[in-house]
């Protein structure tokens, strides 16, 4: 089977969808290939079920990239409002949840049926369970993509199929080897929005602490983040281990402060004035989890004295580890657990307005498989949006 069309967008996720709904508006004919047998795979598992779609806040200083500037542009022009008053005229219900996160009442179905009745709305046709096997330029413009239904001719070929994170709902480099193909440079991919695994040495320091959580502020690289911690059986997890795997490379510090509200050594030496002869590790108890106390303080202070024995030099070095624990990670945990892939197709090689590569007229890479990645919390979601919509207004 051949088949002609004006745009062909491989990847019915977010971006992609995004993507075929603005080249649609447009008139142009547009098809959207991809392997899976559902679309929209990641947005139907994102913020526990109920989609993240976008962050208020969102701007160019929420995402990491070799070029900071580059996701200007696509931001700018369709913004967390944007998506907003279409969630809103297809009486989808939403709340803020917390730091701008916006998430569905109800199910992140919606937000997937939202997208696949706006492709239906413009004419947009999806082939999906469809696997491609090679991509060839025409001569004198254009490609013909091979699948494993058949054969698709386009002017404009779009590669919206996301990086490596969560292989195990369809996750694969294939955009990356598309790029590669075509000779367009790559930043290293890596997981992020991930856990830490701690060091064998700190794995075995911290055993047993697996289902502790506790407010914090780490610090990776001069980022900072606010919110809560957990310790895994791997390491740690929680939304501010996540913000921070987005900044960390291997051999990197990692910088904790326990109790981020608190001058622990004035809290303590007030509690040493007031004549209180308890232990170092019950008083700190009340203001950690229990387990967590008492472990800090077998392996930063092995001393079972009751505070007024213990020199405020000795408690001065201690409060220093409670307010900058640091530790360097063995590694993150991987792609499998990774919510994005950080890196992906080098922004020098596109336009910043198009997505459209500066090598190969009518190439456009868009959405996460590009070098362009946000905080958690909504962003990857708008940059989604934005870089699909820049694209869909071009093709």
């Amino acid at each position: 089977m051949m088949q002609s069309t004006e745009v062909l967008i491989i990847g019915a996720g977010g971006a992609g969808m995004m993507c075929a709904i603005q080249a649609g508006k447009r008139g142009r004919k547009v098809i959207l290939l991809d392997h899976a047998k559902k679309v929209g795979g990641k947005i139907l598992i994102s913020g526990g079920g109920r989609c993240n779609f976008t962050n208020l806040g969102a701007s160019p200083n929420q995402y990491v990239s070799q070029n900071p500037h580059f996701a200007k542009s696509a931001l700018a022009r369709f913004t967390p409002q944007d998506f907003i008053e279409w969630v809103n005229a297809h009486e989808i219900a939403y709340h803020e949840k917390k730091l701008g996160q916006q998430f569905c009442d109800g199910s992140a179905q919606q937000i997937v049926d939202l997208l696949v009745s706006e492709c239906k709305e413009v004419g947009a046709e999806f082939r999906l369970e469809t696997r491609v096997q090679s991509i060839d330029q025409i001569s004198g413009g254009g490609f013909r993509v091979s699948t494993s239904t058949g054969i698709y001719e386009c002017e404009s070929l779009v590669i919206a199929t996301g990086g490596l994170s969560i292989p195990k709902i369809g996750a694969t480099g294939f955009g990356y080897e598309v790029a590669k193909q075509f000779g367009l440079s790559l930043i290293e991919p890596a997981a992020a929005l991930d856990g830490f695994v701690l060091s064998s040495q700190d794995e075995t320091r911290f055993q047993g602490l697996s289902g502790l959580s506790f407010d914090s502020k780490i610090e990776v690289n001069g980022k900072v983040f606010r919110e809560a911690i957990l310790f895994t059986h791997a390491g740690l997890s929680g939304p501010a281990t996540l913000q921070a795997s987005l900044h960390w490379y291997p051999g990197d510090e990692v910088k904790v402060d326990l109790l981020p509200d608190l001058d622990i050594f004035e809290w303590f030496m007030k509690k040493k004035k007031s004549g209180t002869k308890s232990l170092v590790k019950n008083l700190l108890s009340e203001l950690l989890p229990s387990r967590l106390a008492e472990r800090f303080c077998e392996l930063y202070f092995n001393d079972p004295r009751p505070l007024p024995d213990v020199s405020e030099k000795e408690l001065k070095a201690f409060c220093g580890i409670l307010k900058a624990w640091t530790f360097i990670p063995k590694e993150t945990v991987g792609y499998s657990k990774a919510e994005v892939t950080r890196g992906g197709v080098d922004t020098q090689e596109l336009s910043s307005k198009t997505m459209e590569s500066k090598k190969v007229p009518g190439l456009y890479f868009i959405g996460e498989v590009v070098d362009v990645t946000g905080w958690l919390g909504g962003y990857n979601f708008q940059w989604a949006w934005a870089s699909g919509a820049a694209a869909g207004a071009v093709v």
